[in-house]
């Protein structure tokens, strides 16, 4: 199986708060309900092109990647946060709206970009979002990266994963001679083994450039992840899910398997969010079982559209 990602009908160039920018590309169908996607840490939106891919016949899709990854410039790992990554956030929205006109517009993010998402809809950021956009009328999060923080809970297990994940990638390989090289160290990796055929060789094309030395290197630095996994842990016990501005659905991977970023959080127990799980699936749960994941997407935003009519 071979995956090639469309050329986009445009891109829009965010300028962030910094000065430097984010390309947003339009694929899909431009007169449709818009969907604005984001990935997970150290990846690239192109590789989940398995699981976008199916809308674009009934969907705008706006796609980009987080800063310093994918299609991005690299810039200096000072700014390289999840602060930087939220104000990022209501720059595209507003950004796209301007350039594409003001439409419902639904948030599907996964991982890092998921929590990155809440906390822009929360009250935590607040005072320095100074945009003015409509906002998201709708979440769909796939494994993010979150805790609970009532009486009782601990993120003891959640501060052992985080620490054991920023050790993993600090000491991950960075260089690489080739794509074919990366695509059998890929499929040698068991947290991999349940991707669809073909994605390894996407994921070569969409998370490396090529080196000045020779070879290819990581677009998004492996210091870089490891300095986003550490954040996370500072704000992924702040998150309230009790009064959300718009509705959520959260999709965990199968809470059976060993989790192969951070554990997956079940928010069943929460009236104000909408939570299912994908059973024989790990937290690379879109490019493992994309059709599901999008009927999942599909389902919620029908329901949200229908009530609201």
């Amino acid at each position: 199986m071979h995956w090639t990602v469309p050329k986009p009908h445009s891109e829009c160039k965010v300028v962030l708060d910094d000065g430097t920018h984010i390309v947003v590309r339009q694929h899909g169908n431009p007169t449709g309900p818009r969907l604005l996607m984001c990935h997970g840490n150290g990846l690239a939106i192109d590789l989940y092109y398995p699981f976008w891919s199916h809308f674009e016949s009934d969907y705008e899709v706006l796609v980009y990647d987080l800063r310093n990854h994918g299609w991005n410039e690299r810039t200096h790992e000072n700014d390289h946060n999840i602060v930087s990554m939220v104000c990022d956030v209501d720059a595209i929205l507003d950004e796209t709206s301007k350039k594409y006109g003001s439409k419902p517009t639904f948030g599907i993010y996964h991982s890092l970009s998921a929590l990155v998402a809440l906390l822009y809809s929360s009250q935590i950021f607040g005072a320095i979002l100074t945009r003015e956009n409509s906002g998201f009328d709708g979440l769909i999060l796939f494994d993010p990266p979150v805790y609970p923080t009532g009486p009782g809970e601990s993120s003891e297990e959640f501060d052992q994963a985080v620490q054991t994940a920023t050790a993993r990638t600090n000491k991950r390989s960075d260089h690489f001679e080739s794509h074919a090289q990366f695509v059998e160290l890929m499929n040698f990796l068991p947290g991999f083994s349940r991707l669809v055929p073909g994605a390894t060789e996407l994921m070569a094309h969409s998370i490396l450039r090529e080196s000045k030395d020779g070879g290819y290197q990581l677009r998004c630095p492996r210091e870089y992840e490891a300095r986003l996994t550490r954040f996370a842990r500072t704000f992924a016990g702040q998150i309230n899910f009790d009064e959300p501005p718009h509705p959520i659905k959260v999709v965990g991977a199968d809470p059976i398997l060993p989790f192969s970023y951070l554990p997956t959080v079940d928010l069943s127990d929460m009236i104000s969010v909408d939570f299912d799980f994908v059973a024989d699936a790990t937290h690379y749960m879109q490019i493992e079982k994309p059709e599901l994941c999008a009927w999942y997407v599909d389902d919620f935003i029908t329901k949200i559209r229908s009530a609201s009519h």
